[in-house]
């Protein structure tokens, strides 16, 4: 079968593919055809040895997600039968609840072989069946960026209709929230750097677009908009380095959640959480039953992930060029091999 392996942890030059034998479901695990890949920047980082340092090895198959078909079942699997379209979960072994420690190595395409393969073997309970609407390439966007969208939404006080929510950037966990908190009922506040994106959140329902390279100072722009109030919730995806803005731009009693350190390093006034009784919170993707919670969801709304473009997967070296860039607007997908 075809895969790529990551050889060396410094550059997406590492990425190799390769030829070998296809895995074999063991009693309890599943043989999945991988119909389509997406890309998050976790992946960037971890290509650059910039993910857990020390801990990631070379010579791993990354990606975290990706859907297919099974074409095999191992002889005590029950709940999944051979044809059935399905994703895997970031966490393998995260089921339900607050997440326990022992799931944090077991993430796909980290601290163990991911996705960007032919044919992979998953256990029975690390994967979810696709809702049924979606296309492959579709549901290959799911496991990270929408579960963790869908989880920073629900995230202690779930988003209520009639509130209003700050998204920051265009990219897949940036949009996935824009369009399910659409759907919630909430009000929408959306932040990018160019017009020609600004014009695509609105057309995905974004209430306010606001463009940062022409605003640095975004905050004022989010509490004009909301009458000098401020907003209920944050979808941070920036950390230190927006951060302070987007306490300052939150309401009183609001919550501020932190999924992402793109915007870099920088420094944090901690006064607006004391002075308007924030809460500030981080979290990275969700469990099976939190998946499988938004699946439903999706159904019920017939939700459409936003694909930016598909790669043939010969040419996994370019989407991941393509998602450096930043010329995305939502998920970069690589579609399986012939």
């Amino acid at each position: 079968m075809k895969l790529y392996r990551l050889k060396t942890l410094t550059s997406f030059d590492g990425l190799e593919m390769c030829e070998e034998e296809a895995p074999t479901a063991g009693a309890h695990e599943v043989s999945i055809r991988i119909r389509a890949t997406s890309l998050n920047y976790r992946d960037i980082a971890i290509a650059r040895n910039q993910y857990g340092v020390g801990q990631i090895q070379p010579g791993i198959i990354p990606l975290s997600d990706g859907a297919g078909d099974i074409i095999a079942v191992g002889h005590q699997v029950r709940g999944f039968a051979v044809g059935d379209r399905v994703a895997g979960i970031f966490r393998q072994n995260w089921q339900g609840g607050p997440m326990p420690l022992r799931a944090v190595p077991a993430d796909l395409g980290g601290n163990r072989d991911g996705v960007l393969a032919q044919q992979v073997v998953l256990y029975e309970e690390g994967i979810v069946k696709l809702p049924a609407h979606l296309s492959y390439e579709e549901g290959a966007t799911l496991p990270c960026a929408a579960v963790t969208a869908w989880r920073a939404l629900h995230d202690g006080t779930p988003l209520l209709p009639g509130q209003t929510i700050l998204i920051l950037g265009s990219g897949g966990v940036s949009v996935f929230a824009l369009q399910m908190a659409k759907r919630l009922g909430a009000n929408v506040i959306a932040t990018t750097s160019s017009e020609e994106k600004a014009a695509k959140l609105r057309a995905l329902g974004a209430d306010t677009v606001i463009n940062y390279a022409a605003h640095a100072e975004w905050q004022h722009e989010v509490l004009a908009a909301t009458g000098g109030i401020g907003v209920d919730r944050v979808i941070e995806t920036g950390g230190p380095g927006t951060l302070e803005r987007s306490l300052q731009a939150t309401a009183m009693h609001g919550r501020v959640v932190v999924i992402g350190v793109l915007a870099g390093p920088g420094t944090i006034n901690p006064a607006p959480i004391l002075q308007k009784r924030l809460t500030l919170t981080g979290i990275s993707t969700g469990s099976r039953d939190m998946f499988e919670q938004m699946n439903r969801a999706l159904e019920q709304w017939a939700l459409h992930p936003i694909i930016d473009t598909v790669f043939p997967f010969e040419e996994a070296h370019a989407a991941y060029d393509y998602l450096l860039s930043g010329k995305h607007l939502g998920k970069v997908v690589i579609s399986g091999p012939a």
